[in-house]
């Protein structure tokens, strides 16, 4: 079926105008994102850490390794050496760059100790396995990035991190509910091979619902910076009562460094916002980033939506039986534990500053702006659709 095949594009995408701000060129961008650094930690940790990362150079690693330096924290990098970090560049020329291949080339990382080890580069349970037994001995507490996706199917409202984990793929399910399962299954099992060499008093898993903010490669959240810049009649898919949950990519990267400094072990999910929050709230609150004017039109019938190939706009997740509780995740424990949230605006503004920058190339721009499938490009057409339909 079209939907499932638009569901598996999503999924697999996330393992992409006028406005009332000025933009901002890559220069400028980089020197607020390094000023916004020093600002968030100015206050140094008197405990300095030897911190190594697994990966580091794409989304979620760069916003650890500045606010690691800024904090005074040396860290080290493992990677392939292919991709090169766009954001925070300064604080790129203070990391150590270890080369190597997690499929089959770990000697960079034989015989060297570190305070701290965070594998943000995680896809397949042996890479857990291996890196763990190997700096078992040499790196005090294990750091694992997970996700909320260790939870899927997600069929209930009260998930937190004591509901058990799927490990293995059920019977009796399609090939796109497999589709969905792989990639949690992963999650877990990783989790639970590192968690076993390093022990619970020296593991962390971080279970991040969708990230937002600058650096994102998937292009999942483009469209409400880019949609609420210009003003107008906004469609807002989904019902009153759905709720979202997501969460500045930033105030995770954060949220790990600060763990590691107090040495907190435990699981947790990685979820904001820190209070309930419906769809149509979501874009409210995230308007207030644009000095626009705006009216908001709810298209709250789940058949014109899936008709018009509208099953997610992240945050956003239509919450069909096996998604209605993928936004009702537990966060208390998290919060309890040093989770903190900036304000969504910041988010918003932050992210279309970046996408508008020079960081982003003119070829990835244009993909994204100008695909005709995408809401941004049919939502005038849509909201007349929808205006016959309720006037019947």
């Amino acid at each position: 079926m079209k939907a499932k095949h638009t569901r598996r594009e999503f999924i697999s995408k996330t393992t992409l105008a006028t406005i009332g701000i000025p933009l901002l060129g890559s220069t400028l961008l980089s020197c607020i994102e390094e000023n916004k650094t020093q600002t968030e930690v100015s206050n140094l940790t008197d405990k300095k850490l030897k911190i190594l990362i697994l990966g580091g150079t794409s989304y979620l690693g760069p916003h650890q390794v500045a606010y690691a330096i800024g904090r005074g924290h040396s860290v080290s990098i493992f990677t392939r050496g292919k991709t090169k970090p766009k954001l925070h560049k300064e604080a790129f020329k203070k990391v150590e760059h270890l080369i190597g291949d997690r499929e089959d080339n770990l000697t960079a990382l034989e015989n060297r100790k570190w305070d701290v080890v965070i594998d943000n580069s995680g896809r397949k349970v042996q890479w857990a396995k291996d890196t763990a037994n190997l700096l078992k001995d040499n790196v005090g507490m294990y750091m694992y990035t997970s996700s909320t996706g260790v939870y899927y199917p997600y069929l209930n409202n009260s998930i937190s991190t004591k509901t058990p984990l799927v490990l293995s793929l059920p019977t009796g399910i399609t090939d796109d509910e497999k589709y969905e399962h792989e990639y949690g299954i992963m999650k877990a099992n990783s989790e639970l091979e590192a968690m076993k060499v390093f022990g619970k008093d020296r593991f962390v898993a971080i279970r991040p619902t969708y990230m937002l903010g600058p650096g994102d490669r998937t292009d999942r959240f483009l469209h409400w910076p880019l949609r609420l810049s210009k003003g107008g009649e906004i469609l807002v898919p989904g019902k009153k009562e759905d709720l979202v949950q997501y969460v500045d990519v930033r105030d995770v990267a954060e949220w790990f460094i600060r763990l590691a400094e107090n040495n907190q072990a435990g699981t947790y999910n990685g979820v904001g916002p820190k209070a309930e929050q419906t769809m149509l709230d979501f874009v409210k609150e995230a308007s207030k980033a644009f000095d626009k004017s705006y009216s908001f039109t709810l298209v709250d019938d789940y058949d014109f939506l899936k008709e018009n190939n509208i099953y997610y706009q992240i945050p956003w997740v239509m919450p069909d039986e096996k998604h209605y509780g993928s936004a009702r995740i537990q966060n208390t424990n998290a919060i309890n534990n040093g989770l903190t949230f900036r304000p969504l605006k910041d988010t918003i503004i932050d992210t279309y500053n970046w996408w508008n920058s020079n960081i982003i190339d003119l070829e990835r721009k244009e993909k994204y702006e100008t695909n005709k499938n995408a809401l941004i490009a049919k939502e005038k057409e849509l909201l007349t659709q929808w205006s016959q339909l309720v006037k019947g």
